[in-house]
């Protein structure tokens, strides 16, 4: 028999680096029950970046991951890679050709397109690996979001089961009462990683910034920074961001209106009711309500006082851009 390749393609904000997190922590918990998560790396994106740009051919990755599993320990009958980013690509028929040496399952998590946008926008700010979406304000962002092709579920999975067969999609939900457990757990429990006894517990990672932090990131051109760099200046927002909401109640991270994240909503309701009936056999796909009209926005602004503005954000960016430049010195 064929062992199993399962494919996890996403979609972003829905835990995937918690998941791929966890699945790296527990790199010989996962192979005691048959598991193999491999080249001891959190995300396989580079991997998949040289298959889709021809670097690597699928036989060639075949032989590899399959001589891998062969030397472990356990028997492996499954073998996981993880990467977000494959559900951006239009066309994933590279990665239907694993079906010559592997019974290849998809998962696709789903997460409800108003939230999703939301969330998406924010990360954007946070890493700015896109100047195309890094400084949009909300209302830029979502005249784009056609460009987010990928959310239009029932056409993008009619794609994956072109390629793959409905038998071979599973799909997951990122909705609290269709999670039992949380979206790690759910992931798990998909693929049959039933028994995690002794396992490390999943960690929070990657979290959106406040929208404070998250407007005073979006007005300063840190895509512009080497990529180490940044990933530095990201930490140094992380720890003000903590600072300033030390002892606050979290703010909300919801941007629409009711009247508009209705509309938006609406837009996808007949691909989303698709995709429901056919994998589900109900007609609604997402069960949580939308906000209510009472439901706290998020404000993206910058405080008004000059001074505020000052002590809050400025001073404590420089002071953390100093004590790193201090501690680089030191270690010269």
């Amino acid at each position: 028999m064929k062992r199993k390749l399962i494919l996890h393609i996403g979609a972003h904000r829905t835990a995937t680096t918690s998941l791929q997190n966890y699945l790296l922590a527990n790199f010989h918990n996962v192979q005691r029950e048959g598991f193999f998560y491999p080249y001891k790396i959190a995300r396989h994106q580079k991997l998949m970046g040289k298959l889709f740009n021809g670097g690597r051919k699928p036989e060639s990755v075949a032989e590899d991951l399959s001589a891998r599993a062969d030397k472990r320990e356990h028997a492996i009958h499954t073998i996981v890679l993880s990467d977000e980013d494959i559900c951006m690509r239009r066309d994933l028929s590279v990665l239907a050709k694993f079906r010559q040496w592997f019974d290849v399952k998809i998962v696709f998590t789903l997460r409800r397109q108003d939230t999703w946008l939301e969330s998406w926008f924010f990360q954007n700010i946070k890493w700015q690996w896109n100047a195309h979406l890094s400084h949009c304000t909300f209302e830029e962002f979502l005249a784009k979001r056609e460009e987010f092709h990928w959310i239009r579920y029932n056409r993008y999975l009619q794609h994956l089961e072109t390629l793959f067969g409905q038998e071979n999609i599973i799909l997951n939900i990122h909705e609290k009462a269709q999670m039992a457990g949380g979206p790690i757990e759910t992931f798990c429990d998909s693929i049959g990683l039933i028994d995690r006894e002794g396992f490390h517990a999943p960690a929070h990672i990657n979290e959106s910034f406040s929208p404070t932090i998250s407007e005073f990131m979006r007005c300063l051109p840190l895509d512009q920074a080497p990529e180490p760099y940044r990933d530095m200046l990201v930490s140094a927002f992380a720890r003000i961001n903590t600072h300033l909401s030390d002892g606050r109640s979290r703010q909300s991270e919801r941007l629409m209106p009711p009247d508009q994240r209705a509309a938006l909503m609406a837009e996808y309701d007949l691909g989303n009711r698709a995709v429901a009936q056919r994998y589900f056999g109900r007609d609604e796909l997402f069960l949580e309500p939308l906000p209510g009209p009472d439901a706290s926005l998020a404000r993206m602004e910058l405080p008004t006082d000059s001074y505020v503005l000052m002590q809050d954000l400025v001073a404590p960016l420089l002071q953390e851009i100093i004590e790193h430049r201090i501690l680089e010195s030191k270690n010269k």
